[in-house]
């Protein structure tokens, strides 16, 4: 089935411009209020066995809905949102890959949510609290599965205009042996919305998951990820940036779960906060029996760019197996004064010298991305980093 070409034309502006970015794709979905409007898919990756739909069409998607969510049912039980989303989803996007097939081009994931997207299958709900006195609710739901020695990238978009919505997304990765995952998720909500997310991912024998979250928009903004290396030799990079500004709250919570040999996982979260902002990072490395000469980092880093401003960052270990490695660092600081005394003394302006700083601070991250989603982050930050660093203390 091909995208509309009139559903492409009348994207929001962040959603248009990301395409632009990304250029030629091997595959577009289109969601209203978490229910698929349109698909479209090459003949090169249709012909090679590619499957991407929605639940109501693809043909695996009955085993694979919730099967990666699964694999946590026994460490961590699912919560009041967890149901709900599973509860009031109204469709989901499947994306399936083969064995052995590389799709070489991106495909990518538009979720438009909120009252000018809202769709037939959808339902207005009881506002979330401080966003005002009624809004509604939307449950975006991703699979992606990789059979052995596929490989994939796969970018996805949350947007939405400033209106009062309550945001559940659930996205489940599952990479199979010797298979290579690019998961790329940047979240534009509009200033009132709530978004209580939740990413599930699993990586097999040899496979290699790296995924990316940008959380730039919403009121408040939690989301958590679960990763389980379930095969030796397994790898999972897990990355994310975050941007608070006015009084938004960023809330991060991680579990890297080791459950094979020889596995390693690598966390970094790199955060900026100011105004009245906040932010919240919570992470959990696990070594279960079994997971022997396995390692992991977890790395958190927050600038604190306001007297306002708040972060807090909580690692934690449970360490269930010998012969294992694990370390996890985190800071919480403002501006590195020698870093802008530095800029400021060969002529570069103060605020000019916190925004270089900034971007630089974001930058480690930026370059283990996507050049599309790279251009698209700096770009959406830079106006807001600008208006932040110009804004007295």
């Amino acid at each position: 089935m091909a995208a509309d070409g009139a559903a492409v034309s009348e994207l929001p502006a962040e959603a248009a411009a990301l395409l632009e970015r990304i250029g030629e794709r091997a595959g577009l979905v289109i969601t209203s209020q978490g229910v698929v409007t349109s698909v479209e898919l090459a003949d090169a990756e249709r012909s090679a066995g590619v499957a991407l739909a929605s639940a109501r069409s693809h043909p695996g998607a009955e085993a694979l809905l919730g099967a990666v969510a699964a694999e946590f049912a026994g460490s961590d039980a699912p919560d009041a949102y967890d149901w709900l989303a599973d509860s009031f989803a109204a469709d989901a996007v499947v994306l399936t890959v083969p064995s052995g097939v590389e799709v070489r081009r991106p495909v990518v994931l538009l979720h438009v949510l909120g009252a000018g997207a809202l769709s037939p299958a959808s339902s207005p709900v009881p506002s979330t609290g401080r966003s005002g006195p009624s809004g509604a609710a939307a449950f975006p739901r991703s699979v992606v599965a990789l059979a052995e020695g596929a490989e994939a990238t796969v970018i996805e978009l949350l947007v939405s205009d400033d209106e009062p919505l309550l945001v559940l997304p659930t996205v489940e990765l599952s990479v199979a042996a010797g298979a290579r995952l690019s998961h790329e998720l940047v979240q534009q909500l509009g200033r009132r919305a709530w978004q209580i997310g939740r990413l599930f991912s699993t990586a097999g024998r040899d496979a290699t998951l790296r995924s990316f979250q940008a959380s730039l928009g919403g009121e408040y903004a939690r989301a958590r990820t679960d990763s389980v290396l379930t095969g030796q030799g397994g790898t999972a990079q897990l990355l994310a940036a975050y941007l608070g500004d006015g009084d938004q709250v960023h809330d991060f919570r991680t579990l890297q779960e080791h459950a094979a040999p020889q596995t390693t996982s690598d966390l970094v979260f790199k955060g900026a906060v100011g105004g009245t902002s906040r932010s919240v990072y919570s992470g959990m490395i696990r070594m279960r029996n079994g997971a022997k000469r396995a390692n992991a980092f977890q790395t958190n880093r927050n600038l604190v760019l306001s007297d306002g401003a708040h972060a807090d960052s909580v690692p934690n270990l449970d360490i269930q197996e010998n012969d294992v490695r694990c370390s996890h660092a985190s800071a919480v600081g403002p501006i590195d004064e020698e870093q802008r005394f530095y800029l400021e003394s060969r002529g570069v302006p103060r605020e000019a010298a916190e925004r270089l700083i900034l971007l630089g601070f974001f930058g480690e991250l930026a370059e283990r991305v996507s050049p599309a989603v790279r251009d698209h982050l700096f770009h959406s930050i830079a106006g807001r980093v600008r208006a932040m660093t110009e804004a007295p203390s």
